[in-house]
């Protein structure tokens, strides 16, 4: 096998790694002037009495909107945020799968590491950004497991390479050796359920977080945002606030 040099190296991850975005891995720096990158916003404005009263509602009209403008994006992707007993935090975007007057339903694996984190601090936060309408809404509440029958319904629905794909993934955050692994989990889960669905495996399911409070983000020029605040007050009745940006 012929020696590969460093350069050459380099310049093979380079085109490994990239997806049309400019870097230099040499000197690990952006080719682009990150401090020059930054836009005004100037879509919309939002003010106090265009709000609802009901921040479930309020939700709904700009999630819906947020749908029929998204083209190819995912305006279901949120981040969700998640703390250990001791406060450690860690993020990561998980998809919306569902939302009433109960709450906001994701599903995962019940073995990885935000579901762990989960089982000692339920309390968690979840955060939209539809950029091109300018807008994020933040929720924070408590979390709790779905029941195994809402679960199962969800599971059923999903395309079968994702529910092969859920099992064959097993304790997710686990370390794994190489990909080939779960490659070879799914070729013999492909051949063990041909023609048959899988049942939905004990460690994957959903979460409800209960919101405990909202916040409306709507950009606006010169960094001087519309923010909207919406926390329940001791009778149970949501209360709005504006907050300075």
């Amino acid at each position: 096998m012929p020696a590969i040099s460093l350069s050459d190296a380099s310049e093979s991850f380079d085109t490994r790694q990239s997806v049309g975005f400019g870097k230099n891995s040499r000197t690990m720096e952006p080719t682009s002037n990150v401090e020059n990158l930054r836009k005004e916003y100037t879509l919309s404005g939002l003010y106090r009495r265009d709000l609802s009263s009901d921040p479930f509602e309020q939700f709904k009209i700009w999630f819906d909107e947020s749908v029929r403008t998204a083209g190819d994006r995912e305006p279901n992707a949120m981040t969700l945020a998640t703390a250990s007993q001791d406060g450690a935090p860690s993020a990561r975007v998980v998809l919306l799968k569902g939302f009433d007057s109960r709450g906001v339903v994701f599903f995962t694996n019940y073995e990885s590491r935000k579901a762990r984190q989960l089982a000692e601090n339920p309390r968690a936060a979840l955060s939209f950004h539809w950029p091109w309408l300018e807008r994020q809404v933040q929720i924070e509440g408590i979390v709790h497991k779905t029941s195994r029958a809402e679960s199962a319904t969800y599971f059923a629905k999903r395309p079968l390479g994702s529910r092969l794909g859920a099992i064959a993934s097993g304790r997710q955050s686990a370390v794994v050796e190489n990909r080939a692994i779960l490659e070879d989990r799914l070729s013999a889960l492909k051949a063990e359920f041909q023609g048959a669905d899988p049942p939905v495996p004990d460690f994957w399911g959903g979460y409800r977080l209960l919101p405990e409070r909202f916040e409306f983000w709507q950009g606006r020029e010169n960094r001087l945002h519309d923010r909207f605040l919406y926390t329940l007050d001791s009778e149970g009745r949501w209360k709005i606030d504006r907050l300075s940006p």
